[in-house]
């Protein structure tokens, strides 16, 4: 299994289980001499961490992540960073129904084809949970870009989705509610509706937004390496995504070029920002945007079909604890990726002072 590493000169390695004894990671790449906030960190995982509302996963777990190298005296050493994220309530007998069962839509049934065994223990390896080692690592990339601000919000949970283009919105009211949404009318609105769908038994999807603001002119590296390409990369890489889209995306297809094209002001900035902030791959100065839209939660409190270990279709219905949506507890994990890929260019630029 040799996907575990993520970026180029910060390089994350993340390992652990939902339900084994630990989750963590090694971050290797990163500068020395850096002062830390660890508490900043910290607050980065309480953002993901379940338990924290009524419309998420009832899993309880305070999240607190332990350094094991690679610090000295609350600084970078340069040298590899590890950290662990103990497991403490996993409540592996809640899985005992699909021991010999594949979930419609899980990563069950591949795990299983591929490696010819399986954790089917909260998923094993497959679970989101294996996303809060990211959140570190990208709690850390964030304290590296001076300068750069980067917030993701919900966007839409099913069919309601704010209307509010992002430079209209008061990005700081995102934490001001459950569900991240910076409107608080909308967001009341996907509050209810979460909590109906969970009461149902069913799960629903939605859509998280990101803005990077402050980020220079030339990040990325073409032709294959290009920023949107990197980012598009990470974001599928998160559970449940089905989708990204950056700057104008598909609603650009439907534009002429005439509309489309970012008029230049005298300065190099654009009178409109349908590229999203990249051209040609490469940051041009403006704001970055993009869309990262989440599938409902495969796992349901209602009886569905189901496909055994020995073939057979089978009735099965979910148990334990689970999000009936994913997306509010999504925001963090949508940053700390941004954070990564943005840290990464940054040190191929050799941008990041110190």
């Amino acid at each position: 299994m040799a996907g575990n590493t993520f970026g180029r000169l910060f390089r994350l390695t993340t390992f652990g289980e939902s339900h084994g004894e630990a989750i963590g990671g090694v971050i290797d790449g990163c500068p020395p001499n850096v002062a830390l906030d660890f508490e900043a960190i910290q607050r980065e995982l309480d953002r993901r961490k379940p338990g924290q509302s009524a419309i998420v996963t009832q899993r309880k777990e305070s999240d607190r992540v332990r350094f094991l190298s690679g610090l000295f005296e609350g600084r970078t050493t340069g040298t590899p960073i590890g950290f662990v994220i103990e497991n403490e309530a996993q409540r592996s007998g809640d899985y005992d129904h699909i021991k010999e069962v594949y979930r419609p839509s899980h990563a069950d049934y591949t795990y299983a084809q591929k490696y010819g065994i399986r954790d089917y223990r909260g998923g094993g390896r497959s679970s989101a949970r294996e996303t809060a080692a990211r959140v570190v690592a990208g709690a850390i990339g964030k304290q590296l870009l001076k300068g750069v601000s980067i917030t993701a919000y919900t966007s839409a949970v099913g069919e309601i989705a704010l209307a509010t283009p992002y430079e209209q919105l008061d990005l700081s009211l995102v934490e001001a509610n459950p569900v991240r949404c910076p409107d608080v009318e909308i967001a009341a609105q996907m509050e209810a509706y979460i909590k109906e769908v969970r009461k149902a038994g069913d799960t629903v999807g939605g859509v998280v937004s990101c803005v990077v603001q402050g980020v220079p002119i030339g990040l990325g590296e073409p032709v294959f390496d290009k920023l949107h390409a990197e980012l598009g990369r990470a974001m599928l890489s998160i559970n449940a995504v089905k989708g990204f889209e950056y700057g104008s995306g598909f609603a650009g297809a439907r534009m002429r070029g005439s509309a489309h094209n970012d008029r230049f002001n005298a300065d190099g900035t654009t009178r409109t920002n349908y590229s999203g902030g990249v051209q040609g791959g490469i940051s041009n100065g403006m704001d970055i945007y993009f869309n990262v839209a989440f599938k409902p939660v495969a796992t349901l409190m209602q009886e569905q079909e189901a496909l055994s270990t020995d073939g057979r279709l089978v009735a099965m219905q979910g148990k334990g604890r689970h999000d009936p949506c994913v997306v509010p507890r999504a925001v963090p994990i949508v940053e700390a990726m941004t954070a990564l890929v943005l840290v990464d260019f940054y040190l191929r630029n050799k941008a990041i002072k110190i």
